[in-house]
């Protein structure tokens, strides 16, 4: 059966993390997600003063009855934890992974993000992918020694995240392929992939011996599902028909004023 995740940062964004987790448990959620334990996104930009705490996430998790999924190891642009796709991060990428995952591991979670970092315009395509999957290789096996899977995640470069490198689920398979490790997965976001691609059905057909996870938002806009261009209900059902059943995840940012309302009529929605 398949498990929703809640993108903590994108709810309840004027409560501390702690509450935050309680009221998405309280609306039928089973486990949650984050960005960046560095700080905490209140609703209009991430809040350094809010770094988050491996102790209490455990806690609170533990309290309320949902699991802690995952979370980004580094941010999408480089300023924390650096751009893969640059041979002069590739040792600060390395020190970031090994440090969130010991951040993970106290916080009793299993499983990170890891973005591509952006496009570096002294390098050819040829020279960042190398540079990437060097250092992806080299995360994997880091990864491995501590019983924890990356999750490389395309995002779209068109509305979101300009200048980012990958931006493409087809490259993102054939970058997990050529590094050919069981510990370095693909996070396909089907709000991003739909930006840039369409298909979703016939891609995640395609990909899901590949995936790790999944996440989920209504595209255009990114707010709910519900009243979206994607059929979110078909495409779980696809999934279960697939034999999919570990986690998917939902990172958006609600349109409606009541978050408790929202995830709940979320729930619903999916459960049609």
């Amino acid at each position: 059966m398949i498990t929703l995740s809640v993108c903590l940062e994108t709810v309840f964004t004027d409560l501390p993390v702690e509450k935050r987790i309680e009221r998405i448990a309280a609306a039928g959620y089973q486990a949650v997600e984050f960005w960046h334990p560095e700080g905490t996104f209140d609703g209009e930009q991430i809040d350094f003063d809010q770094a988050k705490d491996a102790d209490a996430l455990r806690q609170a998790c533990r309290q309320h009855g949902v699991a802690l999924n995952d979370f980004a190891l580094h941010a999408w642009d480089g300023s924390i934890g650096g751009s893969p796709v640059k041979a002069e991060d590739r040792e600060p990428y390395l020190a970031q992974v090994r440090k969130m995952i010991e951040f993970a591991k106290a916080a009793g979670c299993g499983k990170g993000i890891t973005l591509s970092g952006t496009v570096d315009p002294a390098l050819s395509r040829s020279e960042m992918r190398s540079n990437l999957e060097r250092a992806l290789a080299e995360a994997a096996g880091i990864a491995d020694r501590e019983d924890f899977t990356l999750l490389l995640e395309p995002l779209n470069t068109l509305v979101d995240h300009p200048g980012y490198y990958l931006g493409s689920s087809g490259e993102a398979l054939e970058i997990v392929r050529a590094i050919n490790h069981p510990r370095l997965k693909i996070l396909y976001d089907v709000y991003h992939m739909q930006i840039m691609e369409g298909n979703v059905l016939a891609t995640i057909e395609r990909l899901l011996p590949w995936i790790g996870h999944f996440h989920a938002a209504g595209v255009p806009g990114r707010g709910e599902l519900f009243g979206s261009e994607l059929n979110y209900p078909e495409i779980l059902r696809a999934l279960e028909s697939l034999g999919y059943n570990s986690t998917f995840g939902l990172e958006y940012f609600p349109k409606m004023a009541d978050h408790d309302a929202s995830l709940r009529q979320t729930i619903e929605y999916l459960s049609a």
